[in-house]
């Protein structure tokens, strides 16, 4: 059997002649991965010095940076905890070290608050340390923990889950076995590196040979031009944020749109070098998979949660329209009599959360690595899997017909004008959408040609009866998205409420 991807980073110089790029608005910084290796080391040894060890948990409370990409892999190679926190999610408290039993904790912002350390102090830590003096590799079993995730809290306060070197070792390979990144790939990273997996696509430009650019969201449309990645990993609003951005340049150049300017629009963006993009962690809109596709960009859809890991990945040579994949080695997914999804994985993340209500954890685990999904689904005979809802977002309407939202809310979000659109029943008897505009101020008469056409398709029992229309799109900032972009239904029910429950108000299904 292979060592862990985990053990063998921590252990061996990655291969020569790769690349990290740091890009900021302000200008780059690119490093030789032998280098980062080598601080990483160094960095290990300057944190032994102040207290930490095996077992101990270091924080980051940090935008996307070398510093914390650093910070990350000296804890790996202590055997440390990395506890990644999101700076427009968290307060800064001086709690937070007591709260999540820091050890350390590093931050570019708010520091006196937080009682941590600045995120500039980790170069001079490097700086100080000797060359050649770092602490010995410790070796990983499949259960150790190498991370604390923290959810985005889409439904409530942040859960924490550590997750074990078996799932990252797990993952990382069969990926690996399916897209071969290697020399002359450049993958793009820009969501937040508190986000393990994000963090996975260093782990495998260490291990496996490429090179890795990493940026933040804010910088990321001007960073692609300029650096040609070869594989871009995004959520589902970054890439509708992008299709909007080339349909619109594609437009200013050939009125009329017409495809060789919307591809020449597309290569502009995302760099002529891209062999294909990464999407999921949220839904993603059938138009959007279509239109990258159709113009030479092709994208590929998975699907995972934070307690399983990627459960299932779409990939050349096994790609289906709506579905997300073909299950991995390693998942097995079940489905009971409603088509709610289990999963059970041969190398669980974790077995329970932290830092949950109590019953949360026994809801969502079970025994043998089980985790209940809460999301509804089904297989194919092909075994391609294709989700179809959350469970907890089907309406049951006072008749008795269920209602299941997700489909719905996909047929609003096709019209340009509409952002996001996520369904209520106040009542039980009619649907109400909330809706995010596209643009402030909103396109009314769009988003009223939208509904028209949706309840169109829809029977008398789904249509939608009214659409509000948010006054302010939403967004991380306002705390209406999570920081995966996904909606937060229970923040915009609480935000809404009063015009949902309201009968007179909003667009009136005609």
């Amino acid at each position: 059997m292979k060592p862990p991807v985990v053990n063998h980073v921590v252990a061996h110089p990655p291969p020569a002649g790769h690349r990290i790029t740091f890009f900021r608005l302000d200008g780059t910084e690119v490093l030789d991965l032998r280098e980062v290796h080598e601080q990483a080391g160094r960095l290990a040894g300057a944190l032994l010095g102040l207290g930490l060890r095996r077992g101990d948990r270091l924080g980051v409370f940090a935008a996307n940076s070398l510093e914390w990409v650093l910070l990350d892999l000296a804890a790996l190679r202590l055997g440390a905890v990395t506890v990644g926190f999101d700076p427009s999610k968290f307060d800064a408290d001086a709690g937070l070290r007591e709260r999540y039993g820091l050890t350390l904790l590093f931050g570019d912002r708010h520091v006196e608050a937080l009682g941590a350390r600045p995120i500039g102090e980790v170069r001079r830590l490097v700086a100080q340390s000797p060359p050649g003096e770092t602490p010995p590799p410790v070796v990983y079993g499949p259960d150790d923990p190498t991370t604390l995730k923290l959810t985005s809290g889409s439904t409530g306060a942040p859960k924490g889950m550590t997750a074990s070197v078996g799932s990252i070792d797990n993952s990382m390979r069969s990926i690996q076995e399916l897209f071969a990144h290697g020399a002359g790939d450049d993958l793009f990273v820009f969501l937040p590196l508190q986000l393990l997996q994000q963090r996975y696509w260093i782990y495998s430009a260490l291990r496996f040979g490429h090179d890795v650019t990493v940026c933040t969201y804010e910088a990321a449309f001007p960073a692609m031009g300029r650096t040609q990645p070869t594989v871009v990993m995004g959520v589902p609003a970054f890439y509708e944020s992008a299709k909007k951005h080339i349909e619109a340049q594609a437009a200013r150049a050939a009125p009329g749109a017409a495809d060789e300017a919307v591809r020449a629009a597309a290569l502009r963006l995302f760099g002529s070098r891209v062999r294909y993009l990464w999407t999921g962690s949220a839904p993603a809109g059938p138009g959007t998979l279509r239109f990258f596709n159709h113009v030479g960009l092709p994208i590929f859809e998975g699907y995972g949660t934070n307690e399983t890991d990627i459960i299932s990945k779409n990939h050349p040579g096994a790609c289906r329209e709506g579905s997300v994949g073909r299950v991995l080695p390693g998942k097995h997914v079940l489905l009971d009599d409603d088509g709610v999804i289990s999963v059970r994985c041969d190398y669980p993340v974790c077995r329970r959360y932290e830092y949950a209500l109590p019953g949360e954890s026994e809801r969502v685990f079970g025994a043998d690595g089980v985790v209940r999904t809460g999301d509804l689904g089904r297989l194919d005979e092909d075994g391609f899997l294709f989700i179809r809802g959350r469970a907890d977002d089907v309406i049951v309407l006072e008749n008795g017909k269920k209602v299941i939202v997700r489909p719905i809310e996909e047929q609003m979000k096709a019209s340009p004008a509409i952002e996001e659109c996520v369904l209520f029943c106040p009542t039980q008897t009619h649907l109400v959408a909330v809706v995010s505009p596209a643009q402030e101020p909103a396109d009314e008469a769009a988003i009223a040609e939208q509904l028209a056409l949706t309840n169109a398709t829809l029977g008398l029992d789904e249509r939608i009866g009214r659409v509000v229309v948010a006054h302010t799109r939403f967004s991380v900032e306002n705390d209406l998205l999570t920081n995966q972009f996904k909606p937060r239904r229970s923040r915009i029910l609480e935000a809404y409420r009063s015009q949902i429950t309201d009968n007179r108000g909003g667009i009136i299904a005609r």
